[in-house]
C-alpha cells in the first residue's frame, strides 16, 4: 500500500490550501481515511477523517468551520480542502488509511507533507 500526499506548502495567515492523498495497492480498497497533524514538539493529532462512503466525517475541534474532508473512491483519493489559515496550523501533515483486508484491516501512514503558515 502506498500513500502519497501533495498540495502543501507555505501560505499567508488567512489563505487556503487543498492537501490530496492518493492511495494505491489495496486489494478490497479502503476504508477510513484522514489527515493526522503533527507540530514542531508536538505529538501527532487527528486534523479530520472520512469513513468509506463519505457519511461521516469527523475533525478536531481547533479546525471546524475551517477544513473540510472529502473523498473519491474511484480515484482512492481523499483531500482536505484548508481555509482560513492561521500559524497555528503549522505542521507536518500525514495522510492515514485503513486498508481491507481478508482476516483485519491494517493502518498506513503516508510520508508526510509539510504545510507552513506564516503571519
Amino acid at each position: 500500500v502506498q500513500l502519497v500526499e501533495s498540495g502543501g506548502g507555505l501560505v499567508q495567515a488567512g489563505g487556503s490550501l487543498r492537501l490530496s492523498c492518493a492511495a494505491s495497492g489495496s486489494t478490497f480498497g479502503f476504508k477510513d481515511m484522514g489527515w493526522y497533524g503533527q507540530a514542531p514538539g508536538k505529538q501527532r493529532e487527528l486534523v479530520a477523517t472520512i469513513t468509506r462512503g463519505g457519511g461521516r466525517t469527523n475533525y478536531a475541534d481547533s479546525v471546524k468551520g475551517r477544513f473540510t474532508i472529502s473523498r473519491d473512491n474511484a480515484k482512492n483519493t481523499i483531500y482536505l480542502q484548508m481555509n482560513s489559515l492561521k500559524p497555528e496550523d503549522t505542521a507536518v501533515y500525514y495522510c492515514y488509511a485503513e486498508s481491507i483486508g481478508v482476516i483485519r484491516n491494517s493502518d498506513y501512514w503516508g510520508q508526510g507533507i509539510e504545510v507552513t503558515v506564516s503571519s
